[in-house]
């Protein structure tokens, strides 16, 4: 095993595996909050993007996975369907009060993103809340490609 960076490297028989250490690191800004969130590849640090927006609305240390959601959505580039992915998510909490803690995405283009979503039903006796997220910016939204993996910034609009 190898330590480098913000990464695990752990060798196996048949091929490399890449573990992010950190999923994402929430920041400070102005009147809202950001998270950076990092991955191995594009999926993972769009998936570990979704577990920060909702670490940050909720502990999800109890959530259970009794939920699951299919999304497929489209837009014109990857910052765009960033954005998208993040505000779909936000907008089915708000609708349905469904909050989701793993994400298993199984198509990921520049413009394109099949999930699955697990997550539970908010109840307010059980889950403590934290904040409330209005939407995903596009205020210093950032995708970048560094140090063999993946990073994002998003700011949030609270």
């Amino acid at each position: 095993m190898i330590h480098s960076g913000h990464d695990i490297i752990e060798f196996t028989s048949a091929y490399l595996v890449r573990v992010v250490e950190k999923p994402f690191e929430v920041i400070d800004h102005t009147a809202d909050i950001g998270i950076v969130a990092y991955g191995a590849d594009i999926k993972q640090v769009f998936a570990n993007a979704a577990l920060g927006l909702f670490s940050l609305m909720a502990d999800l240390d109890d959530l259970k996975e009794e939920v699951e959601r299919k999304l497929k959505l489209s837009a014109e580039d990857a910052e765009v369907l960033l954005v998208e992915w993040l505000n779909e998510l936000i907008y089915i909490f708000d609708v349905e009060h469904i909050i989701f803690k793993r994400f298993d995405i199984s198509e990921l283009t520049s413009n394109q993103i099949t999930a699955t979503c697990f997550g539970e039903k908010i109840n307010p006796r059980q889950h403590k809340l934290k904040r409330e997220i209005k939407a995903a910016t596009y205020h210093m939204l950032r995708i970048s490609k560094e140090d063999g993996g993946y990073k994002v910034q998003v700011i949030f609009d609270i």
